[in-house]
């Protein structure tokens, strides 16, 4: 009587788990909301972790380009979606540059903290058919044509503020160009439409084509990848500058939830084929859980909040 009682209780738990969305978790396909265009950076490297995460997870990760609004599009659909742990975000330091600058009322505060998984160091690049063969070269023209010289980024982004804060270091001034995402800004740069963009390291393999130039790197010592490209501090400008990648999920995802696809992402971190593929684009694995991420994104949002301000923007948290 008391077996028969048990398995009768232990059926009622489990349906009322799966009445939650709970049970086995996840029991159908997680969408990952990517907010930049297919091709882009963080696609191919979200992609590549996807791919992975399918060794630990008993379901598959969707990814949905949502783009648009400076990648705010995306950033409004996955805050509005149902916080039921099937939907996280691809996000990136952008929550917070188009936040400060008035692009997005979307901010990190709007979201769970699932994991930090990359960061990507910043480098400078020019067209192939730019006259400068150093950023010396670029600086000197700079001062001489101000306003003048062509920059692709896509406005209240990463992309944006990177070249920025060269500007005001070097005191130079460049004409910025709107491009949603990294995939159509290269292309526009390989094609010669600006003259220069935000990039990273996983564009070596145009830049080995002669398809782009590297000026130079946002680190704070010379990169193994790239040895011959000087740092923007070693040319005396003081700026050090990198795409931090991570996932974040609606407020009010459930715990377990959370808890699972933080999991997922320290054994991502792990693997050495994640390793491997990161090392290849020029990124470096950078994982941290959810409690350290959301001090992370705590402390990144203070910083990107005094940039806003000092390259004249006003919006206060």
């Amino acid at each position: 009587m008391k077996r028969a009682f048990s398995c009768a209780l232990a059926i009622v738990l489990l349906g009322s788990l799966a009445s939650l969305g709970l049970a086995a978790y996840p029991e159908r396909p997680v969408k990952m909301i990517v907010p930049w265009a297919a091709g882009g950076d963080t696609d191919a490297i979200k992609r590549v972790w996807a791919e992975i995460a399918k060794k630990y997870l008993p379901q598959p990760i969707i990814i949905a380009n949502i783009t648009g609004a400076s990648g705010t599009k995306g950033a409004k659909e996955a805050k509005g979606a149902p916080p039921d742990g099937y939907t996280i975000y691809s996000t990136h330091d952008y929550i917070h540059t188009t936040y400060y600058t008035g692009v997005s009322d979307v901010s990190y505060r709007d979201f769970e903290p699932i994991c930090l998984t990359t960061s990507t160091p910043s480098i400078l690049a020019a067209s192939p058919n730019s006259p400068w063969k150093s950023m010396k070269d670029l600086l000197e023209d700079s001062k001489k044509r101000p306003g003048e010289i062509k920059v692709g980024a896509t406005l209240g982004s990463t992309s944006h503020f990177f070249p920025a804060m060269i500007e005001r270091e070097a005191k130079v001034k460049w004409k910025y160009v709107s491009y949603e995402g990294t995939a159509p800004r290269m292309t526009a740069l390989m094609g010669g439409h600006i003259e220069l963009g935000e990039t990273n390291l996983t564009q070596l393999d145009k830049v080995k084509a002669g398809q782009m130039k590297l000026l130079a790197i946002a680190t704070d010592k010379r990169h193994p990848e790239v040895p011959d490209l000087p740092t923007l501090k070693e040319l005396g400008i003081n700026v050090t500058y990198a795409v931090n990648r991570g996932f974040v999920a609606p407020k009010g995802t459930p715990e377990e939830a959370l808890a699972k696809m933080e999991e997922v992402c320290a054994k991502v971190a792990k693997d050495p084929a994640f390793a491997d593929a990161m090392r290849k684009q020029g990124t470096d694995v950078s994982f941290l859980g959810r409690k350290a991420y959301r001090d992370f994104l705590e402390k990144n949002d203070t910083l990107n909040a005094e940039l806003a301000s000092a390259l004249g923007y006003t919006r206060k948290k």
